[in-house]
């Protein structure tokens, strides 16, 4: 892609409207679009009440809005939901309706979806580092992470996605720069940029996965030599062997959504792509959407606790269908106390 030629044409026309020059990236056929908008209609539809649903059992509960497990969680679902509708919106916008914005428009319409990703992997990132630090330093871990960490912590992710993501807003598009293969106004050079900064973050899950993943190898081998009796942290080396189970789903989830879009974004970088390649593009930008969709269900509702809180609004939200009086209603919230706190004696990463 000729990057002045882009700019120019869209610098160049009343208003900055004239996008003719964005019709090289809108490549789908009639039958494609079809496609591209059914599956983004449910895909992002779906993702987006499951990561409701999520943020709404965390804030409801002054019990999980107080442990920074749960807010980074939090913090993943909003991403994710924002992500899943913003994506699926501009998207279905570009490629099947071909919509024309101003050059401004359209530079906050991809910054805004590249917040949300980049967000979403840097609140894993924290959910990560925060199972680490409960499995390397488990007496001292809720010293090391307090709540008012795990906000300031959050908010640095936010903010630092936010700065990275609307660099080119703030001016650095591909003019003289060439422009990228896959996304209008985007120059290469910052493609590479964001790239080198998701391959950090990544590494850095991998690595605290890994660690993870070692530790609960370990405790399978202490249950092994005790199968007979019971030792001190079994309980503890149970749930360090479900952790690994869901971590290593997560790891897989992620490999699976995230390496084609990741992989055809570097290949754009050494090489012209064809119509073909940008159309497979297309429909392996939608595994995002799936990512997003996923995560609720191994990140919150293969928690004992969230299922729990669920479990309660869904008895109470039937008790007020069915009528009952204020005494009822009162019941459910003392019993969901109760056994939520019960929940929360038994050791968790």
């Amino acid at each position: 892609m000729e990057g002045c030629q882009v700019m120019q044409a869209a610098n160049g026309s009343k208003d900055g409207l004239d996008f003719n020059p964005m019709e090289d990236y809108m490549v789908l056929s009639g039958p494609q679009k079809i496609a591209v908008a059914v599956l983004c209609t449910l895909l992002g539809l779906l993702s987006a009440l499951e990561n409701l649903a999520v943020l709404f059992l965390i804030l409801a509960s002054q019990r999980l809005r107080r442990k920074p497990s749960y807010l980074f969680i939090g913090s993943l679902a909003a991403a994710d939901l924002l992500a899943s509708v913003i994506f699926a919106c501009s998207f279905v916008n570009f490629h099947v309706f071909r919509g024309v914005d101003s050059k401004a428009t359209f530079l906050l319409k991809i910054g805004s979806v590249t917040v949300t990703f980049t967000a979403s992997v840097g609140s894993l990132l924290l959910t990560a580092v925060d199972r680490y630090l409960c499995l390397r330093y488990p007496a001292a871990c809720r010293a090391l992470l307090t709540r008012g960490r795990a906000l300031v912590s959050l908010g640095t992710v936010w903010v630092l996605s936010a700065l990275v993501s609307y660099l080119p807003l703030m001016g650095w598009t591909c003019c003289p720069s060439p422009c990228s293969e896959l996304f209008p106004l985007i120059p290469n050079d910052y493609l590479l940029g964001w790239l080198l900064l998701i391959a950090f973050l990544f590494a850095g899950i991998i690595y605290t996965y890994g660690y993870v993943l070692w530790k609960a190898r370990q405790h399978v081998a202490s249950l092994a030599e005790h199968q007979d009796g019971q030792v001190p942290g079994m309980a503890r080396m149970r749930l360090d062997m479900r952790l690994a189970k869901t971590l290593g789903l997560v790891l897989a989830v992620h490999a699976v959504c995230w390496f084609p879009v990741l992989a055809l974004m570097v290949h754009s970088l050494v090489a012209t792509l064809s119509d073909q390649v940008r159309k497979a593009f297309a429909f392996c930008s939608m595994l995002c959407l799936v990512n997003s969709m996923v995560d609720p269900v191994i990140y919150a509702l293969r928690s004992g606790e969230i299922r729990s809180s669920a479990q309660h609004c869904l008895a109470l939200w039937r008790q007020c269908l069915r009528g009952l009086g204020a005494e009822g209603k009162e019941e459910v919230p003392r019993s969901s106390v109760t056994e939520t706190e019960a929940d929360g004696k038994s050791p968790h990463g």
